[in-house]
C-alpha cells in the first residue's frame, strides 16, 4: 500500500482505536523526574494509565500535556518513546488511535477546534491542505537535518520550509525476474529488445508491466516522462513547485508523448493493462519486468520469483525519476506547547534506534542515513533505495488535485491510437490550467 497519494476524506472515529495515556512516575515510590519548565501537567494525577474505551464521534483531544496521534501500525512503537519520554520529562502523554487516512482532515477541523493533538504520524502530500489550512507547523531539526536523506527533507518542505521529522521513503521501481532477464537493462531500449523478444519465443506473454487502466496511470509512468527531461511542474528558486507552470506540455512532455505511441504500436505498453493483470504475469514467470512498488514485492517473493528491484531504465536520456512518498512525524500548528512537542519528536523519535524500529515494521527505505546504511544489504531495500535517490518528491501543492485525471486520460487515449499524441498532451494540460486558474 502506498504510503500517500489520495488519502481518504472521511471523519474519522475511533471505533478501531484506543488511548493510552502515560505519565511521570509510575512505580513503587520513586522519584519522578521534575516537570519541564515548557509544561504544566495538566491530566489525571501522577502514575495513572488510562485506557478510554472506543468511542463514535469527532476525535477529541485526550487530557494530557502531549498528545500524540497515530495509526495502529506504529501505535507501539510510539508509545515505548511516549512513556520514557513522560518519565524524563515529568510529563503527561497520551496516544490516541486514528485510521491513517484519517489523520490529516481531523487535524485540520480538530486543531481549529482546540481538540486536537500536538503531534501527528503523516504523510508528505498531506502539506498542501495541512499548511494552506495553518494546520501544522515548522519543524527545527537542527544538527540533525544532516543526518536524513536530502529527497526526504525536500519532500516534507512546503515554500522553503520544513515541516517534519522524515521516516519512512517510498517508492516505485523496476521488478526483474532473473530467470528472463538476468542483467539490469541498461536502458530503456535494452528493455524493450528483450521483453519483445521473451514474448516473440513464447517464453513471455506481458513484456512490460506497467500498468494503464482506465483512467490512464500518471504516478507509475511518471519516471518514464521524467526521462525526457520533462515533469508536471516548473520548481522555485527554493526547489518548491511552482504551480503557475505547468509543465507537462514542453517539450521534454511531447517527446514523451510521442514515445507512448510508438511503444503502443510496438506493443511494449497495452491501455488495457491493469495492476492485476500485470501481476499475475510477473508472478507466474510470464512477464521479465513490472514498475510498481514494494506492496507488490511480498506476493512475487511468494511465488518464488528470483527477483530484482532496479533503478527504471531511462528512455530520454535523462534519469527516470519515480515520485517519492515520504512519511514522518508532523507538529500541530495548534500545538499546546510547541517546544514540549519539538523536543519529543527531534530528541526521542529521531533516533537511530525508533528509526530502526519502525523500519522493522515498515520495510520501507529509511529516511534516516544512517539507518539506511544499517538496511541497504537487502538487495530490495538497496534497490528501492537507488530509485528514490533519484526520485522527485510528489507534489504536494493543491494544483496537483487538478492534474492526475486529465494528465492520466492523454497517456490512455494516447496508448488507445485516438489522436495526435502532441495534441493530445497539449489539450490536457489546457484543461489542467484552467482547473489550476
Amino acid at each position: 500500500m502506498r504510503l500517500s497519494l489520495k488519502r481518504s476524506g472521511k471523519v474519522s472515529t475511533l471505533a478501531a482505536g484506543v488511548t493510552l495515556l502515560l505519565t511521570a512516575g509510575c512505580g513503587g515510590g520513586g522519584e519522578s523526574a521534575a516537570p519541564s519548565a515548557a509544561a504544566t501537567p495538566s491530566g489525571p494525577a501522577p502514575g495513572a494509565t488510562t485506557i478510554v474505551e472506543p468511542t463514535d464521534g469527532p476525535v477529541k483531544r485526550a487530557q494530557a500535556d502531549l498528545v500524540i496521534w497515530a495509526d495502529d501500525t506504529r501505535s507501539p512503537i510510539i508509545q515505548k518513546i511516549a512513556q520514557r519520554f513522560a518519565t524524563e520529562k515529568g510529563v503527561q502523554v497520551a496516544v490516541q488511535q486514528l485510521e491513517f487516512g484519517d489523520i490529516r482532515d481531523n487535524l485540520v477541523t480538530a486543531g481549529q477546534a482546540g481538540e486536537g493533538p500536538d503531534v501527528v504520524i503523516g504523510a508528505h502530500d498531506w502539506l498542501g491542505k495541512l499548511v494552506t489550512n495553518g494546520a501544522v507547523a515548522p519543524i527545527q531539526l537542527g544538527d540533525k537535518t544532516s543526518q536524513f536523506k536530502e529527497v526526504a527533507l525536500k519532500a516534507l518542505s512546503y515554500d522553503g520550509q520544513l515541516y517534519g521529522l522524515p521516516y519512512a521513503i517510498e517508492n516505485i521501481a523496476l521488478f526483474r525476474n532473473t530467470a528472463l532477464a538476468p542483467e539490469a537493462p541498461k536502458d530503456w531500449n535494452a528493455l524493450m529488445d528483450n521483453a519483445l523478444k521473451l514474448v516473440k519465443e513464447k517464453k513471455a506473454t506481458v513484456p512490460l508491466g506497467l500498468q494503464v487502466g482506465p483512467e490512464g496511470d500518471p504516478y507509475h509512468f511518471y519516471p518514464v516522462h521524467t526521462s525526457f527531461g520533462g515533469g508536471i511542474f516548473a520548481t522555485k528558486p527554493d526547489g518548491s513547485y511552482d504551480p503557475a507552470q505547468l509543465t507537462i506540455d514542453d517539450a521534454g512532455g511531447l517527446a514523451f508523448a510521442k514515445a507512448l505511441e510508438s511503444w503502443s504500436k510496438k506493443k511494449l505498453l497495452s491501455a488495457d493493462l491493469t495492476l492485476d493483470i500485470a501481476k499475475e504475469a510477473f508472478n507466474t514467470g510470464k512477464s521479465p519486468y513490472m514498475i510498481t512498488g514494494p506492496w507488490s514485492t511480498e506476493d512475487a517473493q511468494k511465488a518464488g520469483i528470483d527477483l530484482a528491484i532496479d533503478p527504471i531504465p531511462s528512455a530520454g536520456g535523462k534519469p527516470a525519476a519515480p515520485f517519492v512518498g515520504v512519511q514522518g512525524f508532523m507538529i500541530s500548528a495548534n500545538a499546546k506547547n510547541k517546544l514540549v512537542a519539538n523536543d519529543f519528536v527531534v530528541n526521542y523519535l529521531g533516533t537511530p534506534e525508533v528509526m530502526k524500529e519502525l523500519y522493522d515494521t515498515g520495510k520501507r527505505p529509511p529516511a534516516m542515513i544512517s539507518v539506511y546504511d544499517q538496511v541497504k544489504s537487502d538487495p530490495i531495500i538497496a534497490g528501492f533505495g537507488a530509485a528514490g535517490d533519484i526520485g522527485q518528491p510528489l507534489p504536494s501543492i493543491p494544483a496537483m488535485d487538478a492534474v492526475w485525471t486529465e494528465y492520466g486520460h492523454a497517456e490512455r487515449d494516447i496508448l488507445l491510437g485516438k489522436g495526435d499524441p502532441e495534441k493530445l498532451m497539449k489539450q490536457a494540460a489546457e484543461k489542467i490550467r484552467a482547473k489550476i486558474g
